[in-house]
């Protein structure tokens, strides 16, 4: 299915804790789907995502509110590098009441409209999350080119302490 009248719009101050609070709970679905309400791989306080590590991609990146026909249905932060051209997209989350949609393919569409000079996109996902998995390869081109693990730490991130999930998939999209 086909979203239509997907588009983006900065992160304002006043929407921020809305921003954090769904970005957790997507991620928190995700995981619940995937493992049930057993699941450990929260970062805190029962989250898959602190608020911490949300706070810290939107004040080193750019932020979008996703809207569809004009209803803030999810988010994303991208990182830019304008020297490199090598972007991040740091977050992308859709409501999950408007899951199966084609809302976040449609929205990532429009970033890379917006950012025409980038040469690479690079992601991350945890190894669970499966539809993230399929969307990123099937959905938007990206491809898999690195697993952190036990074996192969991120050498970006500091030593695993517990929290969270300590296995994750890198993503690039080469787009020049």
């Amino acid at each position: 299915m086909k979203a239509e009248n997907v588009t983006l719009t900065p992160l304002t101050e006043d929407d921020r804790e809305r921003f954090i609070l769904g970005n957790q709970y997507a991620f928190k679905y995700g995981a619940c789907e995937e493992f049930g309400l057993r699941d450990d791989h929260f970062e805190e306080d029962g989250e898959i995502i602190s608020r911490e590590t949300i706070e810290q991609s939107i004040d080193g990146g750019e932020a979008y509110r996703i809207r569809l026909d004009g209803k803030t249905v999810g988010g994303l932060v991208v990182k830019i590098d304008p020297a490199t051209r090598h972007n991040e997209l740091e977050l992308l989350f859709v409501d999950p009441a408007a899951h199966n949609r084609g809302i976040g393919q449609a929205a990532w569409q429009e970033v890379e409209r917006l950012y025409p000079d980038t040469e690479v996109w690079e992601t991350c996902t945890p190894y669970f999350e499966k539809r993230n998995i399929h969307f990123y390869v099937n959905r938007c081109g990206f491809h898999i080119v690195e697993f952190f693990c036990a074996a192969h730490r991120d050498p970006d991130e500091p030593a695993y302490d517990g929290e969270g999930p300590d296995e994750m998939f890198r993503f690039e999209k080469r787009m020049k």
